[in-house]
């Protein structure tokens, strides 16, 4: 447990970082973080064993059914997924730079960096649910969706002014016993979607949860929390939203570009 140090001569007008002290059970600064570090990479290790699961799923299924994930990814856009790829490994670059900004005790640039990385994470999951899950589940597409111009003849209704289109026949492409695609002509496409959705969601999960860790370090960031000698926290998220972006390099191609 880490303490702040309170001895005289260290007011409450020295940054937060600058009064940090380790724990009393630890010997220095330095050996608490590389425990805190080295607890980190344990549990990250358990993540990429979750995620092993869900590719070992996909491998086995894909081999069984091959043209029923040939038909379920060709409904997938590849320039979504792309764009998706894009923002993530922009929020990589933009974390890690924020934690060498905060080691540099630039702590300005370091928020700001924080901040992007924070509205990447925000975009990644506009993108998702509003491109690419809601036409699949509902039919209603963006207006400005570049796939929507090849289903206009299947036009059935708008929403909110024009910004949503309704493409009849489109949605129902749901998980197992959800699935309701009229046009399906694999019996074992349900078996794709369910893959999809299952490795995307807890993806989308993770994003989420990494979102609220560096919300977490930018308010402590705001107190003077982290500086050249303290770092710990910011650390370790970026190191988690590295898994995530990781995590995402493998599924871009393993559902997006199979077809």
């Amino acid at each position: 447990m880490s303490t702040l140090d309170t001895r005289s001569g260290i007011g409450s007008d020295v940054p937060l970082w600058k009064r940090y002290a380790a724990g009393h059970h630890w010997r220095s600064a330095d050996e608490e973080f590389d425990a805190c570090t080295l607890g980190f990479w344990l549990f990250l290790a358990t993540e990429v064993l979750l995620f092993a699961g869900l590719f070992c799923a996909y491998a086995m299924l894909r081999y069984k059914y091959p043209e029923a994930f040939l038909n379920g990814s060709s409904h997938l856009d590849w320039r979504w997924g792309c764009l998706n790829t894009g923002v993530l490994l922009i929020s990589s670059y933009t974390m890690a730079a924020s934690i060498r900004m905060f080691q540099l005790d630039r702590q300005a640039m370091g928020k700001l960096l924080l901040a992007i990385t924070f509205a990447c994470g925000i975009g990644f999951l506009i993108i998702k649910g509003l491109f690419e899950y809601t036409p699949k589940l509902s039919g209603w597409f963006i207006s400005f969706d570049p796939a929507l111009p090849h289903y206009l003849d299947f036009k059935n209704g708008e929403a909110l002014g024009g910004l949503f289109v309704h493409i009849d026949g489109y949605g129902g492409k749901a998980p197992g016993q959800f699935f309701s695609y009229a046009f399906s002509d694999n019996p074992f496409e349900p078996l794709w979607w369910s893959v999809y959705y299952c490795a995307t969601g807890i993806h989308a999960l993770h994003v989420v949860i990494g979102m609220s860790l560096i919300a977490w370090c930018f308010f402590r960031a705001r107190k003077g929390a982290y500086g050249p000698t303290h770092y710990t926290m910011v650390e370790n998220t970026g190191l988690y939203w590295h898994l995530v972006d990781l995590i995402w390099i493998f599924l871009f191609p393993l559902l997006y570009l199979i077809h």
